[in-house]
């Protein structure tokens, strides 16, 4: 059976995602694609494998079971890695993991990592979120910092979108780029700062959640229903739940017991076909955002004096999503300090949005045109 292989480029970062199944790297080639660069490699044998950053991701439900064995013998710690319970064991330099609900296993050795599992999906899922993760890893080591917010860009000059976990980010990116704005990131991105005194972002890409009551409030609820109607699939990662409210035309919120709320979730390739969004591959930050949500309130401008937190930067601390179990974050990364400094420097303004979506659209469009315009 050929290996099949996707290599996966974002600035300087460099990473290839292998398997003997064509629909694990297909996969990472689809999501990837709309905001890197993911492309198929012609010359995939075992010989060109030499990426100092690679994935060799397969079904082998054998290993899987090797790989348990193992944790279980060095003994092992218990942590929640992508929402799943996860067991951890590190000898000899390696490190070995296990999510026995999810039947996947992982060995990472370095920059090289091994994940197996019963069926293609699930491994396809992890390998791309692996793939990031080195991305990631050397990203930080070239002075990117990974910051909480969503981005949206106008001419290349991008608005950056804080705010603590409600606070209308993705709301704010998706009101914008059906403004015609670009969608940079609805939830992270990297940003650094160059030599020329701007600062470049780029996007994390990822699936984007969009509840069921922004997309009824966007006018954009029943072309999903639509596509969910004639077969089309969303991102695995949602709730089942999300997909019967959709084939129910359910449009209220959908709330779990834990208190979260249950959302669509689209590739990132489908915030196109299916929304009829342009995305943005990178831009030069012009300024931020800060807004707030009430749902009976009356769009404005207001004055909150908030800023830049550490709780915005996504760090060995902050992380909560993606622990750093594999030992892939540089021990030390730079340009973080100055990313603030630059950042605080930038225009900011603070918004009161509502539900009401054409007020609110019509206040951020503006209020986001003049951050660009701003020398």
């Amino acid at each position: 059976m050929p290996v099949t292989a996707t290599r996966i480029h974002a600035d300087t970062a460099t990473v290839t995602v292998a398997s003997l199944t064509k629909a694990i790297t297909d996969w990472s080639t689809r999501y990837f694609g709309p905001w890197w660069n993911a492309t198929a490699a012609d010359d995939a044998g075992p010989g060109s494998l030499t990426d100092a950053s690679l994935v060799l991701a397969d079904v082998d439900p054998g290993r899987v079971e090797d790989i348990r064995a193992l944790v279980t013998d060095y003994g092992h710690e218990e942590t929640t890695y992508a929402n799943a319970r996860t067991h951890v064991a590190r000898h000899d330099g390696i490190t070995y993991a296990v999510q026995p609900d999810e039947r996947i296993g992982y060995q990472a050795d370095g920059r090289r990592l091994v994940i197996v599992g019963d069926q293609a999906e699930p491994v396809a899922v992890a390998a791309a979120r692996l793939a990031r993760e080195l991305v990631r890893s050397q990203l930080l080591a070239d002075g990117w910092t990974v910051l909480h917010a969503s981005a949206a860009t106008h001419h290349g000059e991008a608005v950056l979108t804080l705010g603590d976990k409600g606070a209308g980010k993705t709301t704010t990116s998706l009101l914008l780029a059906l403004d015609g704005w670009g969608l940079l990131a609805n939830d992270r991105v990297f940003v650094r700062p160059e030599s020329d005194s701007s600062l470049r972002v780029l996007p994390w890409p990822s699936a984007a959640a969009l509840g069921l009551g922004l997309l009824d409030a966007t006018g954009l609820y029943d072309q999903v229903r639509e596509k969910v109607l004639d077969g089309g699939q969303l991102h695995p990662t949602q709730h089942p739940k999300v997909t019967q409210a959709l084939k129910d035309g359910r449009r209220e919120p959908l709330w779990h017991k834990t208190g979260k709320e249950l959302k669509p979730q689209f590739f990132p390739d489908q915030l196109h076909s299916w929304l009829g969004l342009t995305l943005s591959t990178e831009g030069r930050v012009s300024g931020l955002l800060f807004p707030t949500m009430s749902s009976d309130a009356t769009p404005a401008l207001v004055e909150t004096g908030r800023t830049l937190t550490d709780a915005d930067v996504f760090d060995q601390k902050t992380e909560d999503r993606y622990p750093d179990i594999f030992g892939l974050t540089p021990t030390a990364t730079t340009g973080t300090e100055a990313m603030t400094e630059h950042l605080a420097r930038l225009p900011h303004r603070s918004l009161l949005l509502s539900h009401d979506t054409i007020a609110s659209a019509a206040l951020l469009t503006k209020t986001a045109k003049e951050i660009t315009a701003t020398p």
